[in-house]
């Protein structure tokens, strides 16, 4: 090997390492990006499961061996070696080269791509690098090499693979929100049925995974004489017969020592026997698993709404995830390592010739496992982020529906009638769309998915331009690739530290208003700060005991009162920021919910006011004038507790897909409010006339008495025109 080879193929070793970094920070997201969004896991357990299970599946799962000619984009002719072995060694040569070029091509757009947080194909990239290369080869040896027909099946799955994840996503939100969320006690109904929906999920999860991800491991065992063919569990695509009992029958095979083969004309079954029962048993397993731990889970203090519900759909979500993580290090490792091992091929081998398949060395494996892996912990957040909350709101029961839409499509897709190399990242953004949908229109944001959609549209162009770019630029000659190579990984490393100071950091990525990671959905957000005016009223209906009283700390509690009522309103100015940015609408659009939170903040600069009147004198002394008041404050705290509970609701309305019984349980308790203030209205009127009739004897004491009845009396009137607000909301 020269000195000019020798260094191509470490230049094209760390190339590799920095397409596999790239494949681990962007598509870690198709995995953990719905999981971090509903809150199911944070983002430091995502980054560290995913890390895990992405290194498992690419080190111990993936292929020994991988076609050097990936996803059939390139289609060679490899009878050139017999018929014109100069030329085949020349186009060797160029396609070790080129190959560099698009890995290179395609890392530096996903880093683009990542940097920006917009989802990405890996797949299509290295795929759009590859047609940049097989362009220029095709008029360098008048040979045709890109196959068109796989191109045209790219492009359609742009279209196809997110419309079908988005439809089969939005079916099982629906079912989930028919069978669980819309029923009498969701959470019992979702401790019994979990279990049940895991077999399905997690059967079809088996499947994709055989089909994606075990074919290195089943022909590991073949060759280890553990199992008799791997076909016996792996589906064939090629004469595929749809009976599962039908054996894989090479051509030439032994009829005698396999007698189901005579005058066989098929190839095996689509779904063999072995992996439908593979299948069954990882869904009836995990399905198991599920109920048993439900059973040891308390949820008697989270049986009222959904979140009981949401606390068990956290478990399927986190074992989905582990479970896509695991089989997407295995599958889309190749494309990192697949054109590298067609490299190495070439260049280290004496014939200096391709071939259709490569060994991939144990060290190679690693790398590409390990830079996947760094990918993940590095820069993985930066995608989840967008998967996870910049859509939609995303709940666990919406994150569950989306990752089995998501892998339904991806495992119809490879039915070896349709065979069609479709986009995990596509079909999972496409699945989120849909579960957003749910909640109907409003409830996705469109703007970010049409950036998401035109970076997919640019991912092809832009991945075979830049690799069109190298190559040409590199004139054939192994040298100067080298040194384009390194002047690109410069230009990347140098845009990045000059971009520094606008670089958003881990910790600062998905940071929540008020800091506590409580608040998910904007409906939570709104809860946060009913609880906040909540605690500047018991502030103040604690100021009114003290007054009536006379106790001496009175003035300590309406310090506090108007302490909370600023915490609210530091709350108010911070919610009304992010809500008037263009973010995810969840049941109301941007100004009904400002319009909302500004009659939530006026219960509380209402209750402020009470304080503020009790601290300028004391009380009329009157005993039954202050009986009336204390009954008043209890009036108005059922009042206010109602109205909170109603803000819980509204939630639990907006989790639950907007079902009929979300909607209704809102509407009763809105009733309740009005109820409840129109009895304080009667205890107000019934006090002023007491006061107005015993208060002639010291008149400013009894204008001061019934100056505070009236400024209690607007806190339970905002508290009724606060609930109101949300009727137009659960009468659409």
């Amino acid at each position: 090997m020269d000195a000019d080879t020798t260094l191509l193929l470490i230049a094209a070793l760390g190339v590799c390492a920095y397409m596999a970094w790239n494949i681990g920070a962007n598509d870690v997201a198709n995995a953990m990006g719905t999981s971090v969004g509903s809150r199911a896991l944070t983002l430091k357990q995502a980054v560290v499961i995913a890390a895990v299970f992405e290194f498992a599946g690419a080190f111990f799962a993936g292929d020994a061996v991988t076609e050097t000619v990936r996803k059939g984009i390139l289609t060679v002719n490899f009878e050139l070696e017999q018929t014109n072995p100069e030329k085949f060694y020349d186009l060797s040569q160029s396609l070790a080269l080129g190959f560099v070029a698009a890995m290179m091509a395609a890392a530096v757009w996903l880093t683009v791509a990542t940097r920006m947080g917009l989802p990405v194909s890996t797949t299509h990239s290295i795929i759009g690098g590859i047609i940049g290369v097989g362009l220029i080869l095709e008029v360098q040896f008048g040979e045709a090499l890109i196959d068109w027909s796989v191109v045209r099946k790219v492009v359609m799955s742009w279209v196809a693979s997110p419309l079908i994840g988005g439809i089969l996503a939005f079916l099982s939100f629906a079912i989930v929100r028919a069978t669980i969320l819309d029923a009498e006690n969701p959470t019992e109904r979702a401790r019994t049925l979990a279990p049940i929906l895991a077999l399905p999920t997690f059967f079809v999860l088996g499947l994709a995974l055989l089909f994606k991800a075990l074919k290195g491991f089943f022909g590991r065992l073949e060759t280890l004489g553990i199992i008799t063919s791997k076909y016996d569990w792996l589906p064939v695509k090629e004469g595929g017969s749809f009976n599962p009992f039908t054996h894989y029958c090479p051509e030439g095979v032994d009829v005698v020592v396999y007698p189901e083969c005579v005058d066989a004309v098929h190839q095996g079954a689509w779904f063999p026997i072995n992996a439908l029962l593979f299948a069954l048993a990882i869904g009836i397993f995990a399905s198991v698993i599920l109920h048993l731990v439900l059973r040891k889970v308390d949820l008697e203090a989270e049986t009222r709404g959904f979140k009981g519900v949401e606390r068990i759909f956290v478990w399927l979500q986190i074992i989905t995830a582990a479970y896509v993580a695991f089989a997407h290090g295995a599958n889309d490792r190749s494309n990192a390592i697949g054109p590298m091992a067609a490299v190495y091929q070439v260049l280290s081998s004496e014939t200096g010739m391709l071939a259709a398949k490569a060994d991939i060395p144990l060290w190679l494996i690693l790398i590409g496992s390990a830079g996947i892996a760094i990918g993940v912990v590095t820069w993985g957040w930066r995608v989840m982020e967008t998967i996870g909350s910049k859509i939609t709101d995303i709940t666990p029961t919406r994150g569950f529906a989306a990752e089995f839409g998501a892998a339904t499509t991806i495992l119809a897709f490879s039915m070896p009638f349709l065979a069609v190399p479709v986009s995990t990242t596509h079909t999972l953004v496409g699945a989120v769309v849909g579960v957003g949908l749910a909640g109907g229109a409003k409830a996705v944001d469109f703007r970010v998915f049409g950036k998401i959609a035109a970076s997919w549209v640019a991912s092809l162009p832009a991945a075979a331009f830049g690799s069109v770019v190298l190559l040409v630029l590199s004139g054939g000659d192994f040298l100067t690739m080298v040194i384009w190579v390194t002047l690109a990984f410069v230009g990347v490393a140098t845009v990045m530290w000059r971009t520094k100071d606008n670089e958003i950091h881990v910790e600062e990525a998905l940071a929540d208003i008020g800091g506590d990671g409580a608040a998910v959905t904007p409906l939570e957000i709104f809860r946060e700060h009913a609880t906040a005016v909540t605690t500047t009223v018991d502030c103040m209906l604690e100021a009114v005991d003290l007054a009536i009283e006379g106790d001496e700390k009175l003035d300590e509690a309406v310090k506090a009162t108007s302490e909370a009522e600023h915490k609210a309103d530091q709350l108010k100015a911070t919610l009304r920021e992010a809500l008037s940015t263009p973010s995810v609408r969840l049941i109301a659009s941007t100004e009904e919910k400002l319009h909302m939170i500004t009659r939530q903040d006026r219960i509380a600069d209402y209750a402020e006011n009470v304080a503020e009147q009790l601290s300028f004198r004391p009380l009329f002394d009157d005993q039954t004038a202050k009986e009336n008041l204390q009954e008043m404050a209890q009036a108005v705290r059922a009042c206010v507790g109602a109205y909170e509970e109603t803000v819980r609701a509204l939630r639990d309305y907006g989790m639950s897909g907007e079902t009929r019984k979300g909607a209704n349980d809102v509407r009763e308790l809105i009733r309740k409010v009005n109820l409840l203030e129109h009895e304080a209205d009667l205890i107000e009127a019934k006090a002023a006339a007491h006061v107005f009739s015993e208060g002639g004897g010291d008149p400013l004491a009894a204008v001061h008495m019934y100056r505070v009845l009236q400024r209690m009396d607007d806190v339970a009137n905002a508290c009724e025109k606060a609930a109101n607000a949300f009727l137009p909301l659960v009468n659409r």
